[in-house]
């Protein structure tokens, strides 16, 4: 049983709002954030946030200048964020708080628009800085400068899994000692690898996601940024608490998930371990629920054998569509939410369930007290994580 970690602060921000509050009033009242949008000829739906080309980077940060670290931008700004950081910097020192965040797709979209240019002109653009825009790390390495952090810094890339992986992550260098408290999380803007990727699988929907029911016909992509401060001791008295972790790479294939949904129910039944709580006490599921036939139904087997049937589950990405690397680092903190106000979120669009599965799948808002939810983040490869959040004893 290991010992418990506070969210001692959070933010997020994606297509349904900026920051917890804006979130919190979407969720309250089903409004979500998928959209039309065509890009190159490609139409589909997606979730993107607005107002992304004013948000300006730091002056002495402007090296770092791309779609993902402005998203990241304005999440740091927002909910007071940088001033619990700053805080816990004088609790603790710069050098004592690492950095544990995730992305996928990072800086591509500028990158796509340099080879673009540079089919033309032969050459790539000498303002084009790969190191600080694409290169995976270049987000820890922002968000680490602009919070004048100085301990570890880690960037985790697997996939749909990478931003509950974080969470994993930062909670093992703190338990080692490696560093006092972290900054954890994950961003992930939109690119046309993404999209155009996902269509070529066949896996995008042709109208907005409905996860879990009977005719859902595939994923939407989003984006999103969401950090939270982990710290061993809570700062306020309804700090939710990081309780349990689960990880599991089954390797099975590089984009179907395994038949019988072993590395799945191996991240829960870790996590569950790991938090020294039995499945009937989880209150509520948010599910990694994508809406591709496929994973909805491996899902569906593996929570049914390691949890059961009667637990409330719900997924929220038909409210913020898919944000890979950042997805589970905001259904966390969709959880945190639920947890603090008292609510299952429904699965936005979904009207009729697939008669096949047995989850409990919530498809209208439900008003109850939750004390522990339970996080499903798994990705291509088999990368799977399982996150337990609740209040601790």
């Amino acid at each position: 049983m290991m010992h418990p970690h506070f969210l001692t602060a959070s933010t997020l921000v994606s297509a349904i709002g900026r920051g917890r509050e804006a979130t919190l009033r979407a969720l309250h009242e089903e409004r979500g954030g998928l959209a039309p949008i065509e890009v190159d000829g490609l139409a589909l739906h997606a979730a993107t946030v607005d107002g992304l080309d004013e948000v300006a980077l730091p002056g002495e940060l402007a090296r770092f200048d791309c779609r993902n670290h402005r998203l990241a931008e304005a999440a740091l700004a927002t909910d007071a964020f940088e001033a619990r950081v700053a805080a816990a910097v004088a609790r603790h020192g710069r050098e004592r708080i690492g950095v544990f965040l995730a992305t996928s797709t990072s800086g591509m979209w500028e990158t796509e628009d340099a080879y673009r240019a540079a089919s033309a002109t032969g050459a790539l653009a000498a303002d084009f800085t790969w190191k600080t825009t694409h290169q995976l790390s270049a987000l820890s390495d922002f968000v680490r400068l602009r919070l004048g952090l100085g301990g570890p810094a880690v960037l985790i890339s697997t996939a749909c899994s990478s931003s509950a992986k974080a969470f994993a992550s930062a909670a093992r260098y703190i338990d080692a000692g490696l560093c006092d408290a972290a900054v954890v999380g994950g961003v992930d803007s939109l690119c046309r690898n993404t999209m155009f990727g996902f269509h070529s699988l066949e896996l995008t929907a042709a109208g907005p996601c409905r996860p879990f029911a009977q005719d859902r016909d595939g994923m939407c992509l989003g984006e999103a940024a969401a950090f939270a401060l982990l710290e061993s001791e809570a700062q306020d008295a309804g700090d939710i608490a990081l309780l349990g972790y689960g990880e599991s790479a089954d390797a099975h294939h590089m984009s179907t998930p395994h038949p019988e949904a072993a590395g799945a129910r191996l991240a829960m039944h870790r996590a569950l371990e790991r938090a020294g709580i039995g499945a009937e006490r989880i209150d509520y599921i948010n599910l990694h629920g994508t809406a591709t036939p496929s994973n909805d139904a491996a899902e569906d087997l593996a929570v049914t054998a390691e949890i059961g049937t009667a637990t409330p589950a719900s997924s929220t990405k038909g409210w913020t569509g898919h944000t890979l690397g950042a997805a589970g680092a905001v259904e966390a903190l969709i959880c945190t939410l639920a947890l603090e106000h008292g609510f299952i979120p429904p699965t936005l669009s979904t009207r009729q369930v697939d008669r096949t599965l047995r989850c409990d799948i919530v498809t209208e808002r439900r008003e109850r007290p939750i004390n522990l939810a339970l996080n499903n983040s798994f990705g291509f490869g088999g990368n799977n994580c399982t996150l337990v959040l609740g209040r601790s004893a």
